[in-house]
């Protein structure tokens, strides 16, 4: 479902990302015993903790970019 989201991120890179954000602390892993095999991502306390950060960060370059009239960069790179 997350790749499906991100049609421009290869496998490879999904799985580092997610692994460094575990790693961290930010999100933590389920897996559960069945086949197909399933695996569900969710966010611990600390990864809900920057929710108000990143949606500041979204809204402050979400600002900029209409300022400078880029939005094709943020439309090109999702």
């Amino acid at each position: 479902e997350l790749k499906r989201s991100m049609p421009g991120i290869t496998q490879k890179m999904l799985t580092q990302q997610l692994r460094e954000l575990e790693d961290d602390g930010v999100i933590q892993r389920k897996v559960y015993n069945q086949v197909p095999p399933k695996v569900e991502y969710s966010l611990t306390d600390y990864g809900w903790s920057l929710e108000s950060i990143l949606d500041s960060l979204c809204s402050w370059g979400e600002c900029h970019l209409e300022k400078e009239g880029n939005t094709s960069m943020l439309i090109a790179e999702g």
